[in-house]
């Protein structure tokens, strides 16, 4: 929401109109956003750009200010000479965890992510089925959430997409573990619908297996007082406590013993926690003080 004149630079979002995995018209409507973006540089104070890479030559030609988010994987050996030639280029990190594979990078800030506080209810109570919230693809092993939950004999909800990508996975390897008993499928969710389903489940498995650049769905079941079982992969120890907003650990018997021993963590201080650290407004202030630093040096 903007007091602003918004413009899209698609009518509705790329993924939505089945157009994310055309690298075409993806690639071209990103590009026709970005042209129009710098050639109106000389309205704006500061450009605050989340397409990765994508702006670094852009933002060479003009004067305005320009600051980048990176939110994806850096550990990819293609990316490393295309940061090497924009290394001047200020981007700032979603954890420190995500610089590790580009410490060269001119690294302004870590900003975490935050959520609004009232799209997420806290639930003092919870509830008695275990959530997994988010894609089904390998690298977040949706295979351990199920297999976990199977062994600690307390029934999984699985609220996750499945990408054109991942669709052959799933297929594969997931639906026949979904058949297995107090394992339900529920698809896809929208943003209305996680509030309840992560506030009424005992905890969220997180069982990741890659370098989680921030993992969005764990600040959502702290907002929610939902606890949170995760593998300490990429950025988890940093985002989450572990005994206090729920318990890390990487082998499989020490995530079983978590889901039995996770009554213990306190689903107030979960959300505590989100309060102080992953409140939207948390991340806008430090977005704000960024701006004004990135503008007042830009002006010298």
């Amino acid at each position: 929401m903007t007091s602003a004149k918004l413009h899209a630079g698609y009518p509705k979002a790329l993924r939505l109109a089945g157009l994310a995995q055309v690298a075409a018209n993806g690639l071209g409507n990103h590009m026709a956003m970005l042209s129009q973006v710098y050639e109106h540089a000389d309205d704006f104070d500061i450009i605050h750009c989340h397409l990765d890479y994508w702006t670094f030559a852009f933002s060479r030609l003009v004067a305005t200010p320009s600051i980048t988010t990176l939110h994806g994987r850096l550990d990819l050996d293609e990316l490393a000479p295309i940061f090497q030639q924009f290394k001047d280029r200020p981007v700032i990190s979603i954890s420190d965890a995500q610089r590790k594979p580009l410490p060269s990078v001119n690294w302004v800030a870590t900003v975490h992510h935050g959520v609004p506080r009232e799209h997420l209810h806290f639930n003092p109570n919870g509830g008695k089925y275990l959530a997994f919230l988010g894609r089904i693809a390998p690298e977040k092993r949706p295979d351990i959430a199920i297999q976990v939950a199977r062994k600690a004999g307390i029934p999984l909800k699985i609220a996750a997409k499945v990408d054109e990508v991942d669709r052959e996975y799933f297929k594969t390897t997931i639906e026949p573990m979904i058949q297995a008993p107090n394992v339900e499928y529920i698809g896809e969710i929208n943003e209305t619908q996680k509030s309840e389903f992560l506030g009424n489940a005992l905890a969220l498995l997180f069982t990741i297996d890659w370098p989680e650049p921030f993992g969005l769905v764990m600040i959502e079941a702290m907002a929610c007082g939902t606890p949170v079982i995760a593998r300490p992969c990429g950025s988890v120890p940093e985002v989450m406590r572990d005994g206090v907003t729920g318990f890390i650990a990487s082998e499989f018997d020490d995530l079983v013993a978590a889901v039995k021993k996770v009554d213990s963590i306190s689903r107030a201080a979960c959300r505590e926690e989100y309060e102080h650290r992953f409140a939207v407004d948390v991340m806008a202030e430090k977005y704000e003080r960024i701006y004004r630093e990135l503008i007042a040096i830009n002006r010298r």
